[in-house]
This record gives structure tokens, sequence and C-alpha cells, in this order.
């Protein structure tokens, strides 16, 4: 769906240049990397929605194939981001691999809150658990603890790079959502170690902020999942994600307030996530 907002034409200027330098950083990425060597971290959110488009128009320009793209499901996930991913998926011919840590869920009957005897997991699991420094018997299956979010995506998105052979993995991070993301770069190199396979990050919206990022929406028609119009500001799963306004995200005071509407663990334990190969 579009979004309803006049734009002046300095505003709609002023995204396009937001544009070009984004698609100027994928164009020096495809300078590197063959589109095979590429990944695309799809979240079906604003921030990694835009950088699929970007990436797209990039391979429309140059005649290339889109890299293939991870959903990673967690078994919580809400319906309206699965529906669009999925329909979009097909609608802009990407390459959608939709992949679960079906061993964690399974152990904890496919139930957020339940207790998992690490006893069932895997040794590959139990081994991660390990590395985390989570020494007890059992632990309470939670999508946004630092322990789920290590196990539900840091643990199936590196067994994905490297089933897949992927040197460089496009994300959607922007520097002004996080304080640990004021340094990022446009182009990070990750050390291989552990269960970490050596790849390179790409972030093209970086110099993006929120507001940027809908008027860059409204500016080219680009669709988006239905709940931001809702008054969710902010995705995550059913159990973290909460609608903060009636008002749709991009009416709402995005310059004096913080991004919310899902919950923050990973926030708070960023840079620890971070060493373990997390987005």
């Amino acid at each position: 769906m579009p979004i309803v907002q006049q734009l002046s034409e300095k505003r709609k200027r002023q995204c396009t240049k937001l544009v070009e330098l984004s698609r100027a950083v994928i164009r020096d990425v495809f300078d590197k990397f063959t589109p095979e060597e590429l990944g695309i971290i799809w979240t079906g959110g604003k921030d990694s929605s835009l950088t699929l488009w970007c990436v797209r128009q990039v391979c429309m320009e140059q005649d290339r194939k889109i890299p293939r793209s991870l959903f990673i499901g967690k078994g919580d996930d809400l319906e309206e981001i699965e529906e669009f991913v999925r329909t979009y998926s097909k609608r802009w011919n990407v390459l959608l691999d939709i992949c679960r840590n079906e061993d964690v869920l399974k152990a904890a009957n496919y139930t957020v809150g339940a207790t998992i005897d690490i006893k069932d997991l895997n040794e590959h699991n139990r081994r991660e658990l390990k590395r985390i420094g989570l020494n007890e018997s059992e632990f309470q299956f939670e999508t946004e603890s630092y322990t789920g979010i290590h196990l539900m995506e840091t643990v199936v998105l590196n067994q994905w790079i490297k089933r897949n052979g992927i040197k460089a993995l496009f994300q959607g991070r922007r520097w002004d959502e996080h304080p640990a993301r004021f340094d990022d770069e446009y182009l990070e190199h990750v050390e291989g170690s552990n269960s970490v396979p050596e790849h390179t990050l790409i972030n093209p919206l970086l110099h993006f902020t929120e507001r940027d990022l809908w008027s860059t929406y409204a500016a080219f028609d680009i669709p988006f999942c239905s709940l931001y119009e809702s008054g969710y500001r902010s995705l995550g799963t059913k159990s973290s994600t909460s609608r903060v306004s009636g008002m749709p995200a991009w009416q709402q005071d995005l310059d004096n307030t913080e991004e919310q509407g899902a919950r923050h663990d990973r926030t708070m334990a960023m840079e620890r996530l971070r060493k373990l190969g997390y987005m």
C-alpha cells in the first residue's frame, strides 16, 4: 500500500538524493561480489524492505539477478509481516528462504514462555548456549531475550550464510536507531570465529533517519507492511510488538520520541549479540 502523504518537490529531491547514495553503496558492492555471493536480510519491516527495494532498483538498472533473501521465522511471527513478505517476494521476483530453528521450537512445544530442558536440544544448539555462558539445565523460551535472539536469529543466520556460501549480507541498519550504531560503516568486515562464517555486512541505509525513510516510501510509492498504517512504529514478534499510537507511523512525532513498539532487549545487548554474528 502506498502512503497518502503530500511531499514538496524539495523533499522529493532530498529523498531521491538519499536513495541515490544508497544505490551508490550497492553498486560498489556489486563490483566486489557476484549476486550468488550476496544475501539480503528481510524482516518485513520498514528498514529491511527499503533496503531490498534499493537493491532491486540497482539489479534492474544493471540487469542483474536479485540476491537471495532470508526471512527468519521465530515461531511467534505476526501474520501481517509474513503475508507481506510472501506477497512481495513473488511480485518482486525475489528468491526467499524462510528459515527457523525448528529444534528449539519443538523443545518449547512451539509455545512462547515454555520452559526448555537443554538436554532436549541438539548438539549444535547446546554448544551455542555454552558460547553465551548459559550453564543451567533449562531456560524459558522468549524470542526477544538475549538467549532467544541468539538461538532463533543469530544461529539461524550463521547457518544460512554458511550453507549458501554467502560472502556479503545486505541489512537495514540506520545511524539514528541506537547509540551502538553511531560508528557503523557502510561495509563492515566480520571475522570468522567459532560458528560465525567470515563475511561482510552492508548497510546502505545508514544515512536515513526514520522520517527520511517514510518520506522516501511516499515519494516512490514503495509498499510496506500494513501494521505501520495501524499505528505500529517498530515491528517484532506477536509477544513483543505493541501499537504505540492511533496514527500511522509516519504521522507520529518521529523527531522527538524514541522509535518504539517492539521490545528492545536486543538493543540492550547489541554489542554482545554482534560479537556472536548478530545483524
